[in-house]
């Protein structure tokens, strides 16, 4: 039986829809492979999160078909009403900033959680995870550049609250998240993907801990991000288009 074209799209438009989104997976993994080559790095390291925030669940599923399972939300409310919609075998990521009113909903949907900005988000969250019989896997938001837009630890509050971070026995924390200030060339993002490479090597070390995730790296320069050691890419314009507001 076929699947019924999203509200509001014609036929003709939904399969132009299809063709783009395979054909962008397509070229996305193309150039993940060539970053990868230029780096010494294997591709299977690196896992591609397709973004679908402002985009419907038949979009999600055109990519689920083309073999794609890990995707990307930055918002519970939207979240909520496309994830029941969609194969239980998808794995959902949390991107977007985590309100403390929102952590009871998410967390047992989502299989990382890539945005744990502050200690004492982080400290709720613990509480909630075992209220909730859960042992969340998450990452620490990074902020290097002080934008003030913008949530994270700076290196100076990450060293200071590792070591209360580190013993929050509920969350296994699996390594570092960062969005990087806007630029022109992708090559201006380079520095600020390779200062939270080595700041995640820095409290390991300091530490004797393993984080073996760094998140870091959109549309405009995941291929940087492999480069600099990214090992989970956030990309969804390249995937789905422009998104409408």
């Amino acid at each position: 039986m076929a699947k019924p074209v999203s509200q509001g799209r014609s036929n003709s438009t939904q399969r132009i829809i299809v063709s783009h989104i395979e054909q962008n997976l397509s070229e996305i993994k193309q150039r993940m492979q060539h970053a990868c080559q230029r780096s010494k790095r294997d591709p299977a390291e690196i896992t591609l999160i397709a973004v679908s925030k402002n985009f419907p669940a038949d979009d999600v599923r055109i990519a689920y078909e083309a073999g794609h399972t890990q995707f990307g939300e930055n918002r519970w409310q939207e979240a909520e009403s496309k994830i029941p919609l969609l194969p239980q075998s998808l794995q959902w990521h949390y991107i977007g900033s985590l309100q403390r009113n929102k952590v009871r909903k998410v967390l047992p949907h989502f299989c990382l959680i890539h945005s744990i900005d502050s200690l004492r988000l982080a400290t709720y969250t613990n509480e909630l995870a075992k209220e909730l019989g859960l042992f969340p896997r998450v990452l620490l938001q990074v902020n290097l550049a002080g934008e003030l837009s913008k949530g994270g630890f700076s290196a100076e509050e990450l060293y200071q609250d590792a070591a209360a971070l580190l013993q929050l026995e509920r969350l296994e924390i699996c390594g570092l998240m960062t969005v990087p200030p806007a630029v022109e060339d992708p090559e201006q993002a380079r520095k600020w993907f390779r200062g939270v490479r080595e700041l995640r090597d820095q409290i390991e070390s300091l530490h004797s801990v393993t984080l073996p995730v760094l998140s870091m790296g959109m549309s405009g320069d995941f291929e940087v991000a492999i480069e600099e050691g990214a090992t989970h890419i956030r990309v969804g314009t390249s995937i789905f288009g422009r998104r409408q507001y």
